[in-house]
């Protein structure tokens, strides 16, 4: 394999700890709740309401929407009083508000020297764009679902991004810490680097502890990588 000219990255677990944040958040505005519990749950919404979208059950809606609707959803299951509109939207944009894993600020800023650094996330660019900024993550551009109008691991997420670098997929390396995300990726013709998030899903987390496939690299930090 060639040096990647390009390295694109899941967000959500691989490079921050959203379970921890989201916790966070909740807690702030729902005292009255088990704050991880209700975080948990939130994400447990994630994947059905993409799953629509992929199958085509419905048309292309960023990510923010979701994560606004997938908030009423459980707090209605869990008969929670609703919020008022600016409570509410302000919870829901929780996921801007993630902190990173300790490896990644330092690796990314070792990476951006010799390759193009990028999301290729299910996150919109909106809300990539206020991640960045809060936590400091230095892309150069932002890639994913949005440009694709499409969900990962669906093939279009992962070629629009090279596509929009114009590099082949054999130059550019996918990172994550899920290995659906890579096996979708390699397929393609992407390089792939599984890095492991032992506590994504908290201490008892029993998916992604280990690489499943025959990945490009197989590491144990951003550092490593």
């Amino acid at each position: 394999m060639t040096a990647p000219k390009a390295y694109i990255f899941d967000v959500f677990g691989t490079l921050t700890d959203w379970r921890t944040s989201v916790t966070r958040e909740v807690a702030a505005v729902l005292p009255q709740m088990d704050a991880e519990d209700f975080a948990t749950r939130w994400r447990s919404e994630y994947q059905p309401a993409m799953e629509r979208i992929r199958t085509g059950k419905r048309g292309y809606v960023p990510l923010d929407e979701i994560h606004s609707e997938n908030l009423s959803t459980v707090m209605k299951s869990l008969k929670v009083k609703a919020l008022d509109k600016e409570q509410h939207d302000d919870l829901a944009r929780a996921w801007e508000r993630l902190d990173t894993w300790p490896d990644v600020l330092p690796a990314l800023d070792q990476l951006k020297k010799r390759a193009i650094i990028a999301p290729c996330s299910n996150g919109s660019i909106a809300l990539m764009t206020h991640l960045a900024r809060h936590a400091g993550l230095p892309w150069d551009c932002i890639l994913g679902a949005d440009i694709a109008q499409d969900y990962k691991p669906r093939p279009a997420v992962y070629l629009a991004s090279c596509a929009a670098l114009r590099l082949p997929p054999e130059d550019v390396m996918m990172v994550a810490a899920h290995n659906d995300d890579l096996e979708a990726a390699q397929k393609l013709g992407l390089q792939t680097a599984f890095i492991p998030r032992h506590t994504e899903h908290g201490p008892n987390q029993k998916i992604d502890l280990r690489p499943t496939g025959d990945w490009t690299n197989c590491v144990a930090s951003l550092l490593e990588l």
